[in-house]
């Protein structure tokens, strides 16, 4: 009588074909003979490695290095807004990057409490909106230090007032500030915070099988701690795709550095007031003699009338000039440049107008 075999047995029998094993005494009675013998049953290990779990309802959408990159630009939001907090709520605020995951929009928002503090952000000039979560320890923890408090979180999560929604809303602001410089050297984003919702059903940016990265941020302020969570649609996200690489990331510093970071300086140091001092001569003096002195007296320089008189900018002289007479007031004429400005003198100059 012909025995049928199982779908299990005819993969072992040609697992154990491929490498040369014996075949199972137990497999349809054939390891008696044909392909090989044994006396004995010999298991059969098959090869797990080759196979890899993937789910058609959620595919991945982003390589590794697109993660990783994305990865480096939130570690510099997360940094920027350590300090930005900090300052802001005069205590030790903590922020840094846990993980960026490709997920549904469905699992994020399955994932996050209700009610929530959720941030809807307009991505200009990327197409749709994101959405910045704050976990409610954390909001309440921000409102309650700057309502005058130490910081301390609710025991119990409810909905935020409208007075509470103003003071948060102001916090976001700020936050999205950061999140545009750390996205400088990728695009010029410009975030604008549209709304903010409490209830994730009532914050459905995009439909719920749609892939998204959720980067989440541990935040602690003070001895509180909660998470934060900035949710990016695939959608959104798509028309820069080809610049989340770290080879883009690297050269666009390195062109930032040398080209528009550089003309932002010149353009903000043009703004800077420094002062200049025309010195027209100098003398040494006893003191006795300076306590004597009254008006109309008259002290003699140890330069003459027609010497040049040093310009000083900051804490050293720069120039040499001619004094004299512009229209109504006293001017002095550049005769002669003493120090190029580099970068020392500069910094030189900036420190000096501070002091």
């Amino acid at each position: 009588m012909t025995e049928i075999l199982s779908q299990d047995e005819i993969d072992a029998l040609l697992t154990a074909v491929s490498s040369g094993e014996s075949v199972p005494a137990d497999i349809g009675g054939i390891g008696g003979g044909g392909v090989a013998t044994s006396s004995a049953s010999t298991p059969v290990k098959r090869d797990k490695k080759r196979l890899k779990v993937y789910d058609f309802r959620r595919p991945d959408k982003f390589s590794k290095d697109q993660i990783r990159t994305l990865q480096m630009m939130h570690e510099t939001f997360a940094r920027l807004t350590t300090t930005s907090l900090s300052a802001q709520l005069r205590t030790l605020v903590h922020v840094h990057v846990v993980s960026v995951d490709q997920l549904t929009y469905e699992e994020f928002t399955r994932s996050i409490p209700s009610p929530t503090t959720m941030g809807i952000v307009n991505m200009d000039p990327l197409k749709g909106n994101a959405v910045i979560e704050l976990d409610p320890s954390i909001t309440f923890a921000i409102i309650d230090r700057l309502f005058g408090g130490k910081g301390e979180s609710l025991k119990t999560n409810r909905e935020l007032t409208d007075i509470e929604l103003s003071v948060i809303e102001g916090i976001l602001v700020r936050v999205l500030g950061n999140l545009r410089e750390s996205w400088a050297n990728v695009i010029d984003l410009r975030p604008r915070l549209g709304n903010i919702e409490t209830n994730p059903q009532f914050a459905q940016v995009v439909p719920p099988n749609s892939m998204v990265v959720l980067t989440t941020f541990d935040t602690k302020v003070g001895d509180v701690e909660g998470m934060m969570n900035f949710c990016i649609p695939y959608i959104t996200i798509e028309p820069i795709i080809s610049k989340l690489s770290a080879q883009y990331w690297y050269s666009s510093i390195r062109k930032g550095i040398s080209t528009e970071n550089l003309s932002l300086l010149k353009e903000q140091l043009g703004e800077v007031e420094v002062e200049v001092i025309a010195k027209l001569g100098a003398t040494e003096l006893k003191f006795g003699e300076i306590a004597a002195i009254r008006e109309g007296d008259i002290i003699r320089l140890d330069e003459t009338i027609k010497q040049d008189a040093e310009v000083i900018i900051g804490s050293g002289p720069k120039f040499l000039g001619k004094p004299g007479v512009s229209g109504n007031r006293r001017a002095i004429q550049i005769r002669e440049v003493l120090t190029t400005i580099t970068e020392e003198v500069l910094q030189d100059i900036l420190l000096g107008s501070e002091d």
